[in-house]
């Protein structure tokens, strides 16, 4: 209970009430004390009027009238005369002077907590205005125990009434915490709690109902990193499931180009010019299949191999790729072209840095093939102290706004219907692979271009 946010929440109320209620007690009392100071002068005064219309009273009536008026004395200062009013024997000498025509309420203040802190019976005299302008000034003797009677008596009022307000109102506070906070605070624990036992299960992503502001905002966040959870996870599922078929059909189409390679052999031996420059094209296709399906195997093992870092000529590479993809273009109006020094040598592993080129190139294509109008894909390449950078630059229509916004990720990050959106996610990966970077530096409807940095030297 007290560990809990309601019951601290009502420990804490009826503290900070308390408090607020000292703070307001101690005026009070002070007030209190000048009231009844002040009652005590006034009803002086009256039984002084007794004497002033009639001066010979004897003295028993004398000794009622300050009986009724609980003083000792009264003095009066009428046309600057001081006069002694009425009188009686005082039990001991004035201990204190309290003078209520110019208090301030700091010395009301302190004049109270010291009388409630002195419980010793004193004679004090006090001096005030006559009401109803009965003279310049009165003064009075009286004994100090009525007065701190009186006053504890009403401290303690005070008090009890302020513990029963206290009480009151932390019980509403508490009640109003438990249902407008406390409940709503445990309805969305048990959504975690149950969204945690099956997160893939999407009608347990907690449905926003608070009707407080700031709760409503905390369920609406939780709603969406659920849902992203969810789906994340169903992505993960299907990608495993892929994952498997993918690995089963690279595994066949492995052997099936094992075999075709053992039919090259034949195919270098021709002598037709035709056959001859084409079958270096045709080896290195199937060559570079069958280590694409061993990258595959790998890879859905979980165990994509490191790139085999060799110095190569980069103009070759880019050279191969273009030549590949030149083949798929056929006849549309569509200009390879590539800016890269001749002697340019890079630090990479050559499938990898095939693969990937041949990527980017090949988005390119299908995006200019598929907006129906000509363009151009410029490969260039240059080099400083730091890094090597390849631009791959083309003057298609511009990547789509859910390609941009999931532009690594698989199967989110597809350009083109229908694309498995594997493409770049593939390239990003291996050039990280290579301790470099994979970038988009601009896409808009003029075209796109990506940038490949590699470091220049040893991967640390």
């Amino acid at each position: 209970m007290l560990n809990s946010l309601s019951g601290r929440f009502l420990i804490l109320t009826v503290i900070f009430v308390m408090l607020a209620e000292v703070l307001i007690f101690l005026p009070s009392v002070a007030r209190f004390r000048e009231d009844f100071l002040l009652n005590r002068l006034e009803r002086a005064q009256l039984a002084s009027l007794a004497l002033l219309a009639d001066d010979m009273i004897d003295s028993e009536l004398e000794e009622e009238l300050l009986l009724n008026a609980g003083v000792f004395n009264v003095v009066l200062r009428r046309d600057e005369v001081r006069q002694l009013v009425l009188s009686s024997p005082i039990p001991g000498e004035v201990s204190a002077t309290f003078d209520l025509r110019d208090a301030t309420s700091v010395d009301l203040i302190t004049d109270a907590i010291k009388r409630l802190a002195s419980p010793r019976p004193e004679v004090i005299r006090v001096i005030g205005h006559p009401f109803r302008e009965g003279g310049e000034l009165i003064e009075i003797t009286l004994d100090s125990a009525d007065l701190r009677a009186a006053m504890v008596d009403y401290g303690l009022r005070i008090l009890l009434l302020s513990a029963v307000i206290s009480i009151v109102t932390a019980g509403l506070l508490f009640l109003a915490v438990r249902g407008l906070l406390v409940k709503p605070i445990k309805r969305v624990v048990n959504h975690i709690q149950s969204y945690a036992q099956a997160p893939e299960d999407a009608r347990r992503v907690i449905q926003p109902s608070a009707s407080v502001t700031e709760l409503r905002e905390a369920e609406e966040a939780l709603q969406s990193l659920q849902t992203q959870l969810t789906q994340a996870l169903k992505q993960k599922e299907r990608m495993a499931q892929l994952g498997g078929a993918v690995a089963r059909v690279s595994h066949d189409l492995r052997n099936i180009l094992t075999s075709a390679q053992l039919f090259t052999d034949r195919i270098e031996t021709s002598q037709d010019p035709a056959v001859q420059r084409m079958a270096p094209k045709l080896v290195g296709s199937i060559r570079r299949a069958v280590s694409l399906c061993e990258s595959t195997l790998a890879f859905g093992r979980a165990e994509e191999p490191a790139p085999t870092l060799l110095q190569i000529n980069l103009a070759e590479l880019v050279s191969d790729v273009l030549d590949s993809e030149r083949l798929a273009i056929g006849d549309y109006d569509l200009s390879l072209s590539e800016d890269v020094p001749g002697a340019m040598m890079v630090r990479a592993d050559p499938e990898q840095m095939y693969r990937v080129l041949s990527n980017l190139v090949r988005n390119a294509r299908q995006a200019i093939t598929g907006s129906g109008r000509a363009g151009e894909i410029n490969i260039s390449a240059t080099a400083s102290d730091e890094a090597v950078c390849i631009d791959v630059i083309d003057t298609g229509p511009g990547l789509p706004a859910k390609a941009r916004e999931h532009l690594f990720q698989p199967f989110q990050g597809g350009a083109r219907k229908g694309g498995s959106g594997l493409g770049l996610a593939i390239a990003e990966e291996l050039i990280r692979g290579h301790g470099g970077t994979l970038e988009l530096l601009r896409t808009d409807e003029t075209g796109t271009a990506f940038r490949i940095r590699l470091p220049v030297g040893d991967l640390g």
